[in-house]
């Protein structure tokens, strides 16, 4: 009877929920609490028609997509709803295919647009985690704490185009408690009933019952999250103030004073109502009494004289240590569990146990792999300690990066209190209002994941070509910057998780950048054009969009560079096994030129990175931004700190101290033949470190009377005046046959006279302005000595009467071998042209040949025999037929004779960055 009788209050229960107002929802958001909506508002009865969140990340889905999954809602996994302020036509139509009748935003970090937020019948509804107004923004809890606030709580309200300004739908609230972090109001209280709540609020709008109560203007704040330098603690405050300042700072950006000379950051901070336990004096600067280190953590006192403990400190370098262990930091690292964390341990212990069954006991040093674990067992690792152990999210790459179990607790351990997390990234930025943007350029050195000053606090200023303005001042490393910046890549290298990170988990960071760089490509050709003077349509395709090729392509390879089985005698009656190993080299160095400043960094970069190297990267002094630029968006793709170094200054004291520095393995090197010498010497006499040289070059280019003229006025005019000349395969001299010489010539003043000399950010540019001041005057003294030398000046060889660094594009004739334009490079856009006999290949031949460099060189013949002929006997590392400046990441690119050697792009640019080890064993 009472079975019966539970099943029939079953049924009427159900049915009262039946005949209850629903809607038809989209969830747009992510996270455990978005999940835990969804299945909310499910069970009550309403009809979830899709559900909008991110892509996955590193193969797995987000929670709130794995539920959706598994009940068959369609799920849509956009990286983003909008380009350039504008709803992507594709994304829009797919979210009002779903017909929903109300936007549900339980938990979303993507910008929605506002036609989507208004799209539905009812419109959208967030959540908050704050009583609005009071705080706003994305650390409203953080500022809850902070200002000591006595109630927390959160809200639901309908979205608007303001900043958390919609009208409230409804709201509740809690006591803050003395000791209360983000993390524990959230699991507390704004976690399980805000669930609670969004469910609520969706019928009350199902029953048109909903309020939308205007948002005061008294009172609304909106703090943004903290920047490291303005979370210093001030030792004028009363110790409330002091506790709610550091647990309001957990965990980003962390609350820190200055202690024995060194940057120490404070966590897990309570305030002291016993009486202070003994312990060991600290003295901490400007503090009006000393600190104790107590076996509990260190014990800090307000101007009041109460006092609070904390309970973790992090030093400058990373490394974070229980306070109580400040003075023994050096002796141990291991961290002592509290009573929760030894149940944890010993839930894990268990987890562990079921998978390793063939183990009869698990001990500290079990080792998961070696104990027969497999990827799968990993997955299952992961799944089972989330589920068991209240929901703790690790990552598949824990497992990978501590794989005894005692190490394995350790970083759980420190994952549980938060200690393994990045700090968050501070950048100052120069901002300016240009192209139609909001153009935002770091402009500090960026050593082991952030960016500082030089240590001296030297600037320079960088210079905007267009105008001769000065763009911002930049950091101007010193040695003791590379210094630091070597060390935290040999660090990185050596210690870090990079070096132990598989092949494929690289790759997967080096596409992330790739998107990342495409996704800020218009920025990051704005910038290329201020600061290098590059017309921003071909900067826009070239510059930046090579540069997102070539990480996708080296991404690519990172998890196929493999040695090989080789077959050798054997020394009977034993036998052999011979193998070879490709290994990464260590720390790299790069440095680069001004000519293509992003393109360069990536063409090095890339292959090095790919390769499992870390590097230090100098930029050219002229033209630091997009290298700058591009260390914050790796640090947003994820790359661990140290990988990536960049040290904006000079050649001669940057450049030479990485060419002589004796941790660095292998430097790339892409500039003037000169100065490649002088690498060359250091990098032998330093260490005999591996170098690449991509130098000088002074590229033929032959047009025979056979080939299609229009064409070869075409190219030949890209060959040398393309990027404005500042180009290292651009044509430095063409040889035209006689019988075509003046008619060629003529067809290549009529279109230079069509030719746009302007601003680089006009669409309508086809020139620009010379990358700097120096150079200019360079190109000028080298017409001047043409015309000397008894060369015809055709057209040009002037700056152009306007502000900025303008030439105009300039073509000479009648240039003989023995003249100065025929044998040395201008790097600008200087047409050098001479004559030579019909018919004689073999002698035009020599004379293209009669030259120290061999970077590149040209053809132009419909006769595929002597095209091929021609190409086979030209002395350069590149020919092109019929064509000019196509290069493409998959070929190999680099130079001969005093142009240099080693090669970017391609396979073999990896060979650059890896070592072959051969490993044989006797069995």
């Amino acid at each position: 009877m009472l079975r019966r009788g539970s099943q029939a209050l079953r049924r009427f229960s159900t049915g009262r929920v039946y005949f209850k107002n629903k809607l038809k929802l989209a969830l747009i958001g992510q996270s455990l609490f978005g999940q835990e909506v969804y299945s909310h508002l499910r069970k009550e009865g309403h009809r979830v028609v899709g559900v909008f969140t991110v892509p996955d990340k590193d193969g797995k889905a987000d929670p709130l997509a794995l539920v959706a999954e598994k009940d068959g809602t369609p799920v849509f996994k956009f990286p983003k709803w909008r380009v350039k302020g504008k709803t992507i036509k594709e994304v829009a139509e797919a979210y009002r295919s779903v017909g929903a009748e109300l936007n549900v935003l339980p938990f979303c970090t993507q910008f929605i647009p506002m036609d989507i937020i208004d799209s539905p019948k009812h419109g959208s509804i967030i959540y908050h985690p704050s009583i609005l107004p009071r705080h706003r923004g994305a650390s409203a809890i953080n500022w809850t704490l902070i200002t000591g606030d006595k109630k927390a709580g959160f809200s639901v309200f309908w979205a608007d185009d303001g900043l958390d300004t919609g009208p409230i739908l409804l709201q509740r609230s809690c006591d803050v408690e003395p000791n209360d972090t983000v993390d524990t109001l959230y699991n507390r209280f704004l976690f399980p009933e805000g669930i609670k709540a969004m469910v609520e609020a969706v019928q009350l709008i199902a029953d048109g019952k909903a309020p939308r109560i205007p948002q005061p203007e008294e009172g609304a704040t909106y703090e943004g999250i903290q920047k490291k330098e303005n979370a210093e603690i001030s030792w004028n405050w009363s110790a409330e103030v002091l506790h709610n300042w550091i647990r309001g700072h957990d965990k980003v950006p962390g609350a820190w004073t200055e202690i024995n000379g060194q940057m120490v950051t404070f966590y897990g901070s309570t305030l002291l109502n016993s009486s202070v336990p003994p312990g060991e004096p600290l003295e901490i600067k400007g503090a009006k009494k000393p600190g104790l280190i107590t076996k509990n953590g260190l014990v800090i006192f307000g101007n009041d004289g109460k006092a609070l403990m904390v309970r973790n400190l992090q030093f400058e370098d990373g490394k974070m240590i229980p306070a109580s262990q400040y003075f023994s930091a050096g002796e141990t690292s291991v961290v002592e569990l509290t009573a929760e964390e030894v149940k944890v341990a010993e839930t894990i212990k268990v987890i562990w146990a079921g998978i390793l069954s063939n183990v009869p006991v698990i001990e500290d040093s079990t080792d998961f792999f070696k104990s027969g674990a497999s990827s799968m067992d990993v997955a299952r690792l992961v799944e089972e300690i989330r589920q068991k152990c209240g929901g703790l999210q690790l990552q598949n790459e824990d497992v990978y990066m501590a794989t005894k179990f005692e190490d394995f607790i350790q970083k759980v351990v420190r994952k549980l209190r938060g200690e393994d997390q990045e700090a968050e990234l501070v950048v100052d930025y120069v901002s300016k209002e240009v192209n139609e943007m909001t153009v935002k350029m770091p402009y500090q050195c960026f050593i082991n994941g952030q960016f500082t000053d030089a240590e001296d606090g030297k600037t320079y200023d960088t210079i905007n070509p267009t105008d001769g303005s000065i763009i911002c001042k930049v950091s101007y490393a010193s040695l003791a910057d590379v210094d630091k910046a070597v060390a935290a890549a040999k660090d990185a290298f050596e210690n870090g998780e990079w070096g132990r990170m598989n092949a494929r988990e690289r790759g997967r960071l080096m596409y992330r950048l790739a998107d990342l760089l495409e996704e800020n490509q218009e920025e990051l050709a704005t910038i290329e054009a201020l600061d290098s003077g590059a017309v921003y349509t071909l900067a826009l395709k070239t510059h930046i969009g090579m540069s997102v090729q070539t990480f996708r392509y080296f991404a690519g390879w990172c998890d196929k560079i493999q040695g090989s089985t080789i077959p050798i005698n054997q020394a009977r009656p034993n036998r052999n096994l011979t193998f070879t190993k490709k290994e990464p080299l260590g720390v790299c160095a790069i440095i680069i030129p001004w000519n293509y400043p992003l393109m360069m960094l990536a063409w090095k970069s890339a292959a090095c990175l790919a390769a499992g190297n870390t590097l230090v990267l100098k930029p050219a002094q002229v033209t630091p931004l997009t290298a700058l630029k591009f260390a914050e968006l790796s640090v947003k793709a994820g790359f661990p700190k140290g990988v990536i170094n960049i040290i904006p200054g000079s050649g001669g004291i940057a450049g030479q101290r990485l060419s002589e520095h004796p941790d660095i393995r292998k430097l790339g090197f892409t500039g003037s033949t000169p100065i490649g010498k002088q690498i060359m010497k250091s990098c032998a006499v330093s260490n005999l470190k591996k170098v690449s040289l991509e130098l000088g070059g002074k590229s033929p280019l032959i047009i025979f009377n056979d080939c299609e003229l229009d064409k070869a006025v075409r190219m030949g005019m890209g060959a040398v005046f393309f990027n404005k000349g500042e180009n290292c395969i651009a044509a430095g001299r063409l040889f035209v046959e006689e019988s075509i010489h003046d008619q060629f010539v003529t067809r290549v003043v009529e279109e230079i006279k069509k030719m746009k000399i302007g601003d680089p950010l006009d669409r309508s540019t086809d020139h620009g302005p010379q990358n700097h001041k120096v150079h200019l005057e360079k190109l000028l003294q080298y017409c001047e000595t043409g015309v000397k030398e008894g060369a015809t000046l055709v057209y040009g060889g002037r700056q152009v009467q306007r502000p900025g660094f303008f030439m105009e594009p300039t073509v000479f004739t009648d240039v003989e071998d023995h003249m100065y334009l025929a044998k040395e490079e201008s790097f600008g856009p200087i047409m050098v042209i001479s004559k030579f006999q019909n018919g004689d290949i073999d002698g035009v031949l020599q004379r293209a040949n009669n030259t120290e460099y061999g970077l590149a060189s040209g053809v132009f013949t419909r006769d595929i025999n002597k095209a091929m002929y021609v190409s086979e006997k030209l002395e350069a590392g590149t020919v092109f037929i019929n064509t000019y400046n196509k290069t493409d990441v998959a070929a190999p690119f680099g130079g001969v004779k005093q142009s240099g050697f080693g090669k970017d792009l391609g396979e073999e640019a990896l060979n650059e960055y890896l070592k072959t080890k051969t490993v044989t064993l006797e069995y």
